[in-house]
């Protein structure tokens, strides 16, 4: 079965780790950190990220070196994985060649393995292709490890010679490409990418794992909207499912706030509920580092421990209208706070050592109503901006539903308001009245269930000295302890 815990380096968290260096995690604090969540918090996998950020080539070879009594128990590649994402050569241009240097690393990592294990030992066997947007890139990927990472074996060196008698053979012969679906025409289709992928590489695939983000999704349509559209693509690849005779194993990108997934140990009941068919769940940074470690344990094996069901039954037509309702008042509510979100982003901790990405909302991909262009930071910093401020990203789009679109709301998405309530405690009803205006301001009152006063006062403190303009560094920690108030970065 494929694995259920995928840690993840998302930078989500208020409490830096203890590998980081002056609050930020980079370089060999990654490695250490994938060690730990093997063996002290039971994930069983742990995505190793070149999208966006320096990622060490050496890294099976400094785990298996690093903690060899772990690693002779539990065999890198059959008990637990390491799966890679890799920048998309179609969007993310000027990263594009990083892609060779990720593929060249599993061909590497299989010697340091099989060297080790002293039998041949494929450790990583399946890489994350973000924003896909069609099966070609899928398949280009899929020919391109065939054709030229390993296809290089057949190649003549001058005097005869085969590539693969002088530098050995590149295994494994293929990988499994797992596609990441980020915006609203990708998850609408992803059941037919996944089709005709499957179709092309069919011989190879004991089963296909498809992975939904929830992040990017609710930066550009909200968070309603973004769960809605997951669960639209789980009932579609449900179907798939049974039509093909393949299990389809989803993966889910959820993260801690509410906006991105309240993925959070407390919680893990609630999304194991809100995706019932999902088999592998990302365990991101605040869960790890923004709760005791055997709590953070505790949710893990829970998580471990759930067995997968059908999806949630959503009405398609019905849902579909509902998205582009939320997603057009969203747009509309977001465009006049971008302004104040990137005066706060500033402010936001920095947690990994990443590139800075910014983009017209999640990647450049969309027009603010077809017209002009807002830019924006990642997910998480555009959360903790609002955070910070005491506008929960929650309630954007909200006043949009009526009470029979609540009513569905709450049908297919049983925590939808318990989510809600989670967001609002830390809202500011001034802020948000100023800010998103009174129909929300009534809406955060209708479905909170209490205040925390500590972070309000901060709020408060933090909006007025970035309305005016005002850069104390005693800004920047109360955006920090604000967020460490809620347990949670954005």
């Amino acid at each position: 079965m494929p694995p259920r815990a995928m840690s993840t380096q998302h930078p989500d968290n208020a409490t830096p780790p203890p590998f980081a260096e002056n609050g930020v995690l980079k370089g060999e604090g990654e490695v250490a950190e994938a060690s730990y969540v093997y063996d002290q918090l039971g994930c069983d996998e742990q995505m190793w990220d070149f999208e966006g950020k320096a990622a060490d080539v050496d890294v099976t070879l400094k785990l298996l070196m690093s903690h060899p009594d772990f690693f002779k128990k539990r065999v890198l590649g059959k008990d637990v994985f390491l799966t890679l994402r890799i920048p998309n050569p179609g969007v993310e241009r000027q990263m594009r060649k990083k892609v060779e240097e990720a593929l060249h690393t599993i061909v590497t990592s299989f010697d340091v393995a099989s060297s080790y294990y002293e039998a041949e030992i494929a450790p990583i066997t399946e890489v994350i292709l973000p924003m896909t947007t069609s099966s070609q890139e899928l398949i280009w990927l899929d020919s391109y490890y065939r054709d030229v990472v390993v296809g290089k074996d057949r190649h003549m060196l001058p005097g005869g010679k085969l590539v693969k008698d002088w530098m050995g053979e590149h295994k494994p012969h293929s990988i499994r490409v797992i596609p990441l679906f980020e915006d609203h025409p990708s998850m609408l289709h992803a059941d037919k990418i996944v089709e005709e992928y499957y179709a092309f590489a069919a011989k190879d695939f004991p089963y296909v794992r498809v992975f939904l983000a929830r992040s990017d999704p609710a930066l550009n349509y909200g968070m309603a909207g973004a769960v809605l559209l997951a669960k639209f693509a789980l009932q579609r690849l449900g179907k798939l499912e049974k039509r093909l005779g393949t299990a389809i194993h989803p993966i889910i990108g959820v993260g801690s706030s509410p906006f991105r997934g309240n993925f959070r140990p407390p919680y893990v009941g609630r999304v194991l509920a809100e995706f019932p068919s999902v088999q592998t769940y990302t365990v991101q940074s605040s869960f790890k580092y923004d709760y005791e470690m055997k709590d953070a344990r505790a949710g893990v094996n829970q998580l471990m421990a759930h067995e997968r069901t059908d999806p949630t039954h959503v009405e398609e037509d019905r849902t579909l209208k509902l998205v582009e309702k939320l997603r057009g008042r969203y747009e509309a509510q977001v465009s006049p706070l971008a302004k104040m979100v990137n005066s706060v982003a500033p402010f936001v901790p920095r947690r990994r050592d990443r590139r800075l990405h910014t983009g017209l909302f999640g990647y450049s991909r969309e027009g603010v109503g077809g017209s002009h262009e807002i830019r924006l930071p990642r997910a998480i910093t555009f959360a903790a901006a609002l955070y910070s401020v005491g506008v929960p990203p929650e309630l954007l789009a909200l006043d949009a539903m009526s009470d029979d679109d609540l009513k569905y709301a709450k049908e297919v998405m049983p925590h939808f308001e318990d989510d809600l309530a989670n967001a609002l405690e830390y809202a500011n009803e001034d802020n948000v009245r100023e800010l998103l205006g009174k129909d929300s301001a009534l809406l955060c009152r209708r479905f909170r269930r209490s205040v925390d006063k500590e972070h309000m006062a901060m709020t408060t403190l933090v909006y007025d000295m970035v309305r005016q303009g005002l850069n104390f560094s005693h800004t920047r920690q109360m955006v920090e302890w604000s967020a460490q108030i809620r347990g949670f970065l954005g």
